[in-house]
C-alpha cells in the first residue's frame, strides 16, 4: 500500500478536535512512522510501508503491530503506553477514535513526555553525564537479564540472519558504491566466520534474547525515576532476537559516532562489572560495525523515500558507512597497569584513559575496588565488612585481575587494570599475563605525597573505593619491594598525566611468549 493512501487519517490526525482537545499538534516523522503529539499525549501511527524488514501494508496488519508495541515496550516502560486506539470511518464518512465504522487505521497512545528530556537532544545540548550513562548501563542490564531466552538459531545463524537483512537494505538505496558495498559485505562476512564459535557458545549459554532491539540515544529519555527505554523493535521479531551484546553494541555505536568516546566507554564498563561478560568483549567491535550499517542502510533508504535536498541524509549515510568499515578493524590486544596507594587517582586516570586505548569503545576496565564489591554482592556505594580486606579474599581479588584481563586480551581487546598493587607478588603476576600471552605491556605507579593522599581520602565521597586513612597508613607501612613500572607524579593535571600514560601506553612493545 502507497504512503498516500493514510492522507485521510494523517489529516484527522493532525487536528486537534479530534482529540477532543485544542491546541496545535506537533510531528515527528521517521521512515516507518509519524508520532502526533498534543497536550500531554503521543500518538503513534505506523506508515503504511513494505521494506525487507517491515510489512505495515495493510490497516490489519497496522493494528497487530500496535497491540505488539504495546506489550513488548512495557516490559521496560509500562507507564509511558496507555493503549491500542482503533480509528474508524463513520457512516457520514467522517473518522472517529474506537467508533462504529470500518476500521481503516490504528495508532498507540502513550504518555507525552518533554522533547527535551530524550538522550538525543541531552547529547546535543551537553546535558549527558557520566552517572546517567551509568545509571543507563544498570537498567539496560537489568533489562537483558529478565529478556526470554530464543534458542530457534545458533547465535552465528542468528547474526548470519541480521547481515541478510543489511545486505538487502543496502541493496533498496542508491546512495552507495556498488564495489563499496560488496566489499563491505565480504568483510562482515569474513568477521563472522572468526567469531562463529563464540557467537554458537553464547547462544547455547542463553544469550541470544528478544531484546530491544533499537537502542540508541533516540530511543532513551530522563524520566522521573531515571533513563527509561522506548520504542523497541516490535514488528520483527527475527531483528530484536540477538545476543544482548549485540542490542548494547546500538548504545555504544551511537555514542562513539557522535564523539562521546568516554560515554561509550562508561556505558560498556559498568554493564561488563554488572554482568560478567568479558568472555564477550572481543565481539563488539564487530557487533557495533553492524549497528552502525544498519543505521547507514536505514538512512540510505529515508534518502531514496524522501528530498534531501541539502545533502544532509547522504553525508550521514555514507559516515555510518565508513564507521561501520573502521570497525571491523579493531586494534591490537594491549595491557595497562595503575597502580598506586589509595587516593592517589588510580581510578581517575583510569577512567580518563581507557577510552583512548585502541579502537571503539575502547579498553575494558577492571578495578579491584569495584571487583571486590562484586564478591561480596554490594552495590558500589555500600561499604565493605572489615573481612573482605583479609589477605586471603585481597589474593582472590589480584588472581581475578589477572583471570579477566587474560580473556579479554586473549580476544584481542585492550585492557586496563586498576588496583594498588603494593607488592611485587601481585606485580609480577599481572605482568606475567602480558608475557604469556606475547601483548605490550605497560605499568604505570602513581606517586604522590603522603599528605595529599590523606587530604583526598577524607574529601572523596562515598564510593567504589571504601579505603580510610587508616587503611592507607597500612599500606604506606608495607614493604612495596623493587618498583620497576613508570612512576608518574600525580599531582600534575589529569590532562598531563593522560597525554603521558597514553604516550607509554602506545609506544609499548610487545612482550615474546615464553
Amino acid at each position: 500500500m502507497d504512503i498516500h493512501d493514510q492522507s485521510p487519517t494523517i489529516d484527522f490526525l493532525t487536528r486537534g478536535e479530534s482529540y477532543g482537545l485544542s491546541g496545535p499538534v506537533k510531528i515527528i516523522e521517521t521512515h516507518i512512522s509519524i508520532v502526533f503529539l498534543i497536550d500531554g499525549l503521543a500518538f503513534k501511527l505506523k506508515r503504511a510501508v513494505k521494506l525487507p524488514y517491515v510489512d505495515f501494508s495493510t490497516p490489519e496488519l497496522r493494528l497487530a503491530f500496535c497491540h505488539r508495541e504495546m506489550e513488548l515496550n512495557r516490559r521496560a516502560t509500562p507507564e509511558l503506553y496507555l493503549g491500542v486506539r482503533q480509528i474508524t470511518r463513520e457512516a457520514d464518512g467522517s473518522l472517529a477514535f474506537d467508533g462504529k465504522g470500518e476500521m481503516i487505521d490504528a495508532v498507540v497512545e502513550m504518555q507525552r513526555f518533554a522533547q527535551h528530556s530524550l538522550f538525543e537532544r541531552m547529547a546535543a545540548e551537553g546535558k549527558l553525564t557520566t552517572a546517567m550513562m551509568e545509571d543507563t548501563a544498570e537498567i539496560v542490564a537489568a533489562f537483558h537479564a529478565t529478556a526470554p531466552v530464543v534458542h530457534e538459531t545458533g547465535g552465528a545463524a542468528n547474526m548470519a540472519g541480521v547481515l541478510d537483512i543489511n545486505e538487502a537494505g543496502f541493496a533498496t538505496s542508491h546512495v552507495f558504491a556498488e564495489t563499496d558495498v560488496h566489499a563491505l559485505a565480504i568483510a562482515f562476512r569474513k568477521a563472522w566466520e572468526d567469531i562463529a564459535p563464540l557467537m554458537n557458545e553464547r547462544e547455547a549459554a542463553g544469550k541470544v534474547r528478544l531484546c530491544h532491539g533499537d537502542l540508541h540515544l533516540r530511543n532513551i529519555f530522563m524520566g522521573d525515576a531515571g533513563p527509561r527505554m522506548f520504542d523497541c523493535i516490535d514488528f520483527n521479531d527475527r531483528i530484536a532476537t540477538v545476543d544482548v551484546l549485540y542490542d548494547l553494541a546500538f548504545l555504544l555505536m551511537d555514542l562513539w559516532h557522535r564523539g562521546f568516546h568516554a560515554f561509550a566507554n562508561a556505558v560498556m564498563n559498568r554493564y561488563f562489572d554488572l554482568t560478567g561478560e568479558d568472555a564477550g568483549f572481543r565481539l563488539l567491535p564487530f557487533f557495533m560495525a553492524v549497528r552502525a550499517a544498519v543505521r547507514a542502510h536505514v538512512t540510505g533508504t529515508q534518502v531514496e523515500e524522501d528530498a534531501d535536498p541539502d545533502g544532509a541524509l547522504t553525508r550521514s549515510a555514507k559516515g555510518y558507512f565508513d564507521f561501520a568499515r573502521e570497525l571491523l578493524h579493531p586494534g591490537s590486544p594491549r595491557l595497562v597497569v595503575i597502580g598506586g596507594l589509595s587516593g592517589s587517582g588510580k581510578s581517575t586516570l583510569a577512567d580518563a584513559l581507557a577510552p583512548r586505548l585502541g579502537s571503539a569503545p575502547g579498553a575494558r576496565i577492571l578495578e579491584s575496588d569495584r571487583l571486590r564489591k562484586a564478591m561480596f554482592g554490594l552495590r558500589l556505594n555500600e561499604r565493605l565488612p572489615p573481612e573482605a580486606y583479609r589477605p586471603e579474599i585481597s589474593t582472590r581479588v589480584y588472581n581475578a585481575l589477572c583471570e579477566k584481563a587474560g580473556v579479554i586480551l586473549a580476544g584481542g581487546g585492550q585492557v586496563l587494570v586498576d588496583a594498588v598493587y603494593d607488592t611485587e607478588e601481585h606485580r609480577d603476576a599481572i605482568e606475567a599475563v602480558a608475557t604469556r600471552l606475547g601483548v605490550p605491556f605497560t605499568g604505570i605507579w602513581l606517586d604522590t605525597a603522603p599528605e595529599a593522599l590523606k587530604s583526598r581520602i577524607k574529601a572523596r565521597p562515598q564510593g567504589a573505593s571504601d579505603a580510610t586513612v587508616e587503611i592507607l597508613e597500612r599500606q604506606m607501612e608495607r614493604d612495596r619491594g623493587m618498583i620497576d613500572w613508570h612512576q608518574l607524579d600525580s599531582g600534575t593535571t589529569l590532562d598531563e598525566l593522560v597525554g603521558e600514560a597514553e604516550r607509554l601506553a602506545v609506544t609499548a612493545v610487545g612482550i615474546s611468549r615464553r
